[in-house]
């Protein structure tokens, strides 16, 4: 069960790549042959988001995620790419026995190492899944014969909470319904169909499953919790409070467990609830991934424990680097700066124009808080928004979305310039705001036209140049070209288009 046997050797060429994505996926390969695997898992991610169907990015991301110990997230893609993008990749069944066989699955990964064997049998991986299957069979060959029904159980989990987190959420909830007629006990999978159906906005069916959840099983700590984050984020604040006294009341001795609370409480602003569980946790030696430091800096934050804040976030930035900046001690800054400003941030959310929303979208992004703002009276009614307003709302909070949306809307492409524009030109004042106005109404007009401007580098360079032009700014497009380290025909070529179509 050597990690090392997980290593797939890279192609020498790819086929049918976008530059961007190949970008990512050789940045990424670099640093998996450094063993930065954080990293390695922030360009590889970068790289499936531009190339959602290439099974070769899908396959090096799930061998870093299991050179992470993230087993499951593995499993969810390797099965990803039997299922969904090509069932002739045979190396993944002697992966998902690797897998399995760390998670304890054994019969599982007797399925997957023979199912290797009887379709590749002078593969690359043989001899590793022979001693494999000599390992998990010793002393109980009769034992793999039939697949338990706690097994079959965990696989169905781990492939829809993988389906939720990339975004497939209508696949997701095909799966779940499944999976609960078969099992009508399987509360974790009524929980997680209650999530997908929430995603998919058909809120009153998510509230239904967890009502049927509560009746059947109550006290189920998943689902009152579920609930709690359905209230925050539709802003029903009496039932909220309400739930949230009676999850106060609850005392779990699982870990994970103890997470979610902790982490359901911190999201909902209760600090000092969070923080008694989530510092209980860590004093027990407890391990999360980022997202358990994340929301223990901000209850040490916020109940006055700096010294507590600040090495959790240390250990955020060690595995997510990208969150540098969202410190919760940066969240409140002068109110002359817009992105630190709520009243600001709530004003352009609600504007009349496509692009004054887009832009207090972006400045959601950049908030420390972001739950501050998203309770303040006046927040957007996220109904109301334009679909691509949504796709890039619930990508900036962190919520799952289908790469395929992310790639129709172009989001992405929309957030990235912003960031390199803000780069350079933050903190924000009213004068700069126009700036990015500028910027999102190019964005809108890309889309309109679906003209394909792939760079955000050069968008940012030639949407500056623009700006300064028309504020009669002594600024080339050499020093535009310099200044985002691209080249001059790239902004002259991007700029043409601007003035072109908006000027």
């Amino acid at each position: 069960m050597r990690k090392d046997s997980m290593r797939r050797k890279q192609p020498e060429k790819i086929i049918s790549f976008f530059p961007t994505g190949e970008f990512y996926y050789t940045k990424g390969m670099k640093a998996l042959e450094k063993r930065e695997l954080a990293k390695a898992k922030k360009y590889l991610s970068r790289a499936m988001d531009l190339e959602p169907l290439e099974p070769i990015i899908a396959c090096q991301l799930a061998i870093v995620e299991t050179e992470l110990g993230h087993y499951e997230q593995s499993n969810g893609l390797l099965h990803f790419v039997l299922d969904d993008l090509d069932p002739h990749m045979t190396e993944c069944h002697y992966f998902l026995a690797n897998n399995y066989a760390h998670l304890g699955l054994f019969k599982e990964a007797y399925r997957h190492a023979t199912a290797y064997l009887d379709v590749d049998k002078n593969g690359e991986y043989k001899e590793d899944a022979e001693d494999l299957l000599d390992l998990i069979t010793l002393d109980s060959e009769d034992e793999f014969e039939d697949l338990s029904e706690q097994d079959e159980m965990i696989e169905l989990q781990e492939e829809s909470r993988y389906l939720l987190e990339s975004g497939h959420f209508a696949k997701a909830a095909a799966h779940l319904e499944k999976s609960v007629k078969k099992y009508p006990d399987f509360w974790a999978a009524y929980n997680n169909l209650a999530l997908a159906y929430f995603y998919l906005g058909n809120s009153e069916k998510a509230y239904q499953v967890l009502d049927d959840v509560l009746e059947r099983n109550p006290g189920n700590l998943h689902a009152i919790c579920n609930k709690i984050v359905f209230y925050y984020y539709e802003k029903k604040q009496e039932p909220l409070s309400y739930l949230a006294d009676q999850l106060a009341k609850i005392q779990p001795l699982i870990p994970d467990q103890q997470f979610k609370i902790g982490a359901t409480f911190a999201l909902i602003g209760r600090y000092e609830e969070a923080y008694r569980w989530l510092k209980k946790l860590q004093k027990n030696g407890f391990e999360g991934e980022s997202s358990f430091y994340y929301w223990l800096s901000y209850a040490a934050h916020y109940t006055g424990r700096p010294e507590t804040a600040r090495s959790a976030w240390k250990k955020v930035l060690r595995d997510s680097p990208e969150k540098e900046g969202l410190e919760p001690w940066n969240a409140r800054k002068e109110e002359s700066d817009v992105e630190r400003n709520p009243e600001a941030i709530v004003r352009y959310l609600n504007g009349e124009r496509d692009e004054e929303r887009l832009f207090g979208i972006f400045l959601l992004s950049l908030y420390g808080d972001q739950k501050e703002v998203m309770s303040h009276p006046e927040f957007c009614d996220i109904d109301h928004l334009q679909p691509h307003e949504k796709i890039y709302m619930a990508d900036v909070l962190g919520m799952p979305v289908d790469s395929s949306l992310l790639t129709e809307m172009n989001t992405r492409l929309a957030h990235e310039t912003a960031l390199l524009l803000y780069h350079h030109f933050r903190p924000l004042n009213q004068e700069k705001s126009g700036l990015f106005m500028i910027w999102f109404s190019i964005f809108l007009e890309l889309q309109y036209q679906k003209v394909q401007l792939s760079k955000p580098a050069g968008l940012a360079a030639a949407v500056e140049y623009v700006w300064r032009k028309l504020r009669n700014e002594p600024f080339s497009q050499a020093e535009a070209a310099g200044k985002y380290n691209v080249s001059v025909s790239t902004v002259q070529k991007y700029a043409k288009f601007i003035r072109e179509h908006l000027l």
